[in-house]
């Protein structure tokens, strides 16, 4: 198990792509239940930054990724 984990904390995170993200696109990054739950964590603020593009929300990939990187701090904390 303990090799399992030094494995898992050594990976290379994956690169988030370059345009901007789609409320279905972090579903299915973090694997989440549905698009209620990026919606529900937009309305509690507790989710990473996003805008509106029209009626469309969007999320721009270096947010998403600082975002990640506090909720990684807070955990270790």
């Amino acid at each position: 198990m303990a090799n399992r984990r030094s494995t898992v904390a050594h990976a290379a995170p994956r690169a988030l792509p370059s345009r901007f993200l789609t409320p279905d696109d972090l579903v299915d990054m973090f694997g989440l239940p549905s698009v209620e739950t990026v919606y529900q964590w937009r309305r509690k603020r507790t989710g990473p930054r996003g805008f509106r593009v029209g009626r469309h929300l969007r999320f721009d990939p270096d947010d998403v990724r600082a975002w990640v990187e506090s909720q990684i701090k807070g955990a270790a904390a």
